[in-house]
């Protein structure tokens, strides 16, 4: 391992390093008594040590079938989901969080004049937020991060994840501390206070699919091209109920930032998560982050932080990283994977413009000390030929760690000398953060950017926005051509002399040689114990901010005169659910919320986005505004779905607002993992056509009612009685859940925090 020379002053690494002795433990008990020395994968590993009581699992434990009751090591919220995880963490009548939790306020600014202006006016238009948010986390316990000191996914892999732990995160890319060896998962915030208020975590055991890494990365290629080429591969539900586990030869020639990147994106291929094993790389980037304890500890545990040999995987993948080029992906879904010598073609063929407006770089995805040097290494030489950018450049640190050091080492002054602006250690334009400019209300046009999501709408609130996912390399390059076209490992540019120019292969140093600059001490967390009588800031009449009210619990009874709201038909995303950018605003009130409910739905009956027949009227309405007059009314409604609905982000506002607007179920041809686990947590039931043709058969205003709900039992179908709402004709339809004995005991009582409030008290 790394020699260890000047290392800065060590953090506090009590509550960051896993307890490797009882992890071990609990392993030992599990792999010996429970399952007869089977070999494990790294990612079983860290689950099984996690148990809440190994003892409970005599009858052995099977992936994809046993439901796993687990006790996570830390919880990390950003600011727009941690609004709503508070709230009900507020009703589980706990004095402190179980266990180590932080708040990060990184989803709230919106990209506009730069990065101070920006946090400043955050600071200004959020500050009920905020206020509340820091008061919960002093009367809590819980570490607050401020707005500006960085994206809560880059602060988490500079401060609390370690190789071997169990985190839980309220945004879907927590899996970016795969690259540090944890299991890190996202899900919703009733998960969250699962864990927060030392309630047994409960998931499906994941199926393992192995990807062994063979050779390293040509000069032009980057972590992310092999994310990229990967979902290609798996497509945007390959992975559901799935851990993406890498090993192999090639694993130990990547940094460990660029395992964060790679483990990041595993979600746009619905992954529960990404682990990779400990390495060199995770040992220096610990030692260079003031966590040399944890990297001593870790390497003492070296065995226990990769898989056994001779493990099966459920599927498996070999990559050769000599051989994959840059890839570009989009627009409109991550999985459309185009390698850069095609990609041309693909812009010829599509009739796309030529040309592209902006490039973005940075963002939780792609904002390491790497990376930022290798795009500095580029645009040096642009700068040296007298080039500038065709479109707008924008730079987003993700973290005041990573933006002081790249100050410090001239990177900010290359980049603002090509004309780069650099934004708030912020989200930003990768939520749709991005008070854009440049383009006329639903210009077509194209941008590409590091980001890791890419879904219509979402960046800039236009739909005709074309977000191409490349590496921060080639965003770059291409921005300094113009055209979406240019492939700079073979095309030429013009310089200011008029003499074509090429660019060089980019370069970069893994960690800064004077290691990394301490930056803004205001931003350093506020760290508490907690303190009970700390009130929790609401403003009364605040549009922004409400307390929670417990759901009903199920009647008891099937379900009788339910009526299909809307069919939605293909891709429904947690965007097209709960849209973000300008309504992040009320991720803390359900009612205001709420009125943005499957506005980015497509009708399959009409062809429409957001438009349905009100059956109670006669009149068409947008989506909300129908949901709520059969609520009103007391019409309750459903929706039917195509596949893997729920896709995209962990936000659980997008099953709060169906629930709170009156949907009791909702039938699908498939669920994503995290959107699945917030409908039940949230007490609607999902059911999932056993024969997806079925799905043809419906219509908005159908009627339906159930037979299984009554004596609902894990494994147990579920039967839809249909009544067309034109012909009257009937048919009955079967349907299937995955719900536990625990799911379905969340479900009667009306959700989840409702059984757990009815424990506690």
């Amino acid at each position: 391992m790394a020699s260890v020379v000047n290392r800065p002053p060590e953090k506090d690494c009590t509550d960051i390093t896993p307890p490797y002795t009882k992890l071990t433990q609990n392993l030992a008990f599990v792999q010996q008594k429970i399952l007869k020395d089977k070999p494990l994968s790294l990612a079983e590993k860290i689950l099984y040590s996690h148990l809440y009581d190994p003892r409970e699992y005599d009858g052995g434990i099977v992936r994809g079938e046993t439901y796993l009751k687990l006790k996570p090591d830390r919880v990390a919220m950003q600011d727009a989901s941690a609004q709503m995880a508070i709230l009900q963490f507020m009703l589980a009548g706990m004095p402190t969080t179980a266990v180590p939790a932080s708040i990060h306020c990184d989803h709230l600014i919106e990209a506009f004049q730069g990065a101070n202006k920006d946090v400043k006016a955050a600071e200004i238009s959020n500050k009920e937020i905020f206020d509340f948010l820091q008061s919960a986390a002093e009367k809590y316990g819980i570490a607050f991060w401020k707005p500006g000191s960085g994206i809560i996914h880059q602060i988490v892999l500079e401060n609390y994840a370690a190789p071997g732990g169990l985190m839980l995160g309220t945004d879907s890319h927590t899996p970016n501390a795969g690259g540090l060896g944890m299991v890190a998962i996202g899900v919703g915030g009733a998960d969250a206070v699962d864990a927060m208020a030392d309630i047994p975590w409960e998931i499906k055991a994941p199926k393992i699919i192995g990807i062994k890494l063979n050779g390293s990365l040509s000069k032009w290629s980057s972590p992310k091209d092999v994310i990229l080429n990967l979902a290609g591969k798996l497509t945007v539900r390959g992975g559901t109920g799935h851990v993406l586990e890498y090993f192999g030869p090639g694993v130990d020639t990547l940094s460990c930032t660029g395992m964060a990147t790679i483990s990041n994106m595993g979600a746009e291929v619905g992954a529960t998560t990404t682990v990779f094993p400990f390495s060199n790389s995770m040992y220096s980037y610990l030692t260079e982050t003031r966590r040399h304890t944890v990297a001593e500890e870790a390497l003492k545990n070296a065995s226990y932080l990769k898989a056994d040999s001779n493990v099966h995987y459920d599927q498996y993948i070999e990559l050769n990283l000599s051989e994959i080029e840059p890839h570009i992906n989009g627009p409109f879904t991550p999985d459309l994977s185009t390698p850069i010598s095609k990609f041309a073609e693909v812009v010829a063929k599509n009739g796309w413009k030529d040309e592209v407006k902006a490039g973005l770089i940075g963002s939780c995805t792609n904002s390491s000390y790497q990376d930022m040097s290798r795009v500095v290494s580029l645009a040096s030489q642009a700068l040296d030929k007298g080039i500038q950018p065709k479109g707008k450049f924008f730079i987003t640190p993700g973290s005041e760690q990573i933006r002081a050091t790249m100050e410090r080492d001239g990177q900010t002054e290359i980049l603002e000398q090509v004309g780069g602006k650099i934004l708030a250690n912020a989200c930003g334009p990768c939520i749709g953060q991005w008070k854009r400019t440049d383009i006329k209300e639903n210009e077509e046009n194209a941008i590409l950017t590091s980001f890791n999501r890419n879904f219509r709408n979402r960046n800039d609130n236009n739909p005709n926005t074309m977000n191409f996912l490349a590496s921060p390399e080639i965003v770059t390059t291409m921005i300094f051509a113009g055209k979406l076209s240019f492939n700079p490992m073979t095309d030429a540019l013009i310089d200011k002399d008029g003499e074509p120019f090429k660019f060089q292969s980019p370069h970069g140093d893994e960690l800064p040689h004077q290691g990394f600059a301490d930056g803004n001490e205001d931003l350093e967390p506020i760290i508490t114990v907690g303190n009970s009588s700390t009130k929790i800031t609401i403003p009364e009449n605040s549009s922004r901010l409400q307390k929670l009210e417990p759901f009903s619990p199920w009647h008891g009874n099937e379900f009788k005169e339910l009526k299909v709201l809307v069919k939605v038909k293909g891709k429904c995303t947690t965007d097209h659910i709960s849209a973000a950018g300008p309504w992040l605003k009320y991720k803390g009130h359900l009612e205001n919320i709420s009125n943005n409910t499957l506005i980015g739905a497509l009708n399959a009956d009409n062809e429409k986005i957001n438009v349905v027949k009100n059956d109670l009227t006669g009149k068409d309405g947008n989506i909300p505004e129908v949901a709520r007059y059969y609520k009103e009314n007391n019409v309750p409604w459903i929706i039917v779905a195509d596949h893997n609905y729920g896709e995209g982000s962990a936000r659980e506002h997008a099953a709060l607002q169906v629930r709170y607007l009156g949907c009791p179920l909702i039938i699908s041809k498939s669920f994503a993992r995290i959107h699945e686990t917030n409908l039940k947590k949230q007490g609607v039931l999902p059911l999932v056509f056993k024969d997806e043709k079925d799905y043809e058969l419906f219509s908005g205003g159908d009627i339906i009612e159930t037979v299984g709900v009554v004596g609902l039992e894990p494994g147990k179908d579920v039967i839809i009685r249909v009544k067309k709402h034109e012909t009257d004709k009937e048919f009955e339809v079967v349907t299937k859940h995955t719900m536990s004995k625990d799911q379905i005991e969340w479900f009667k009582m009306g959700s989840a925090l409702n059984l757990i409030a009815n424990q506690r008290f």
